[in-house]
């Protein structure tokens, strides 16, 4: 079943390329760049394009923020909830790398 809207679309790609919209694109004739993930391609490239960062380099960021907390704390209290903290961190770490591959 077509989308309803699918009509509407065809027209506006055939005006555009009669308007030469689609002439002179950049790497036109050319083959299309090869990449390892092709299912996810585009989301990962728009994803750098914007400044994005993967999950676990986030969480990365943060364990080495808990680091440096550790090491400039000297209450004991406190420094038992960031190597807990630390711990789950290395935790979630590991599973948002597996998710990224």
């Amino acid at each position: 079943m077509d989308h309803p809207l699918i009509d509407l679309i065809n027209a506006k790609i055939r005006a555009a390329e009669e308007a030469g919209e689609f002439d002179n694109l950049e790497g036109a004739g050319k083959p299309l760049p090869k990449v390892d993930d092709p299912e996810n391609a585009l989301i990962n490239r728009l994803i750098r394009e914007n400044g994005a960062v993967p999950e676990f380099v986030t969480l990365s960021r943060e364990l080495e923020r808990l680091r440096a907390e550790l090491r400039e704390t000297g209450d004991r209290t406190r420094r038992r909830e960031i190597m807990k903290e630390m711990s789950m961190m290395d935790a979630k770490i590991e599973l948002a790398r597996k998710a990224h591959r």
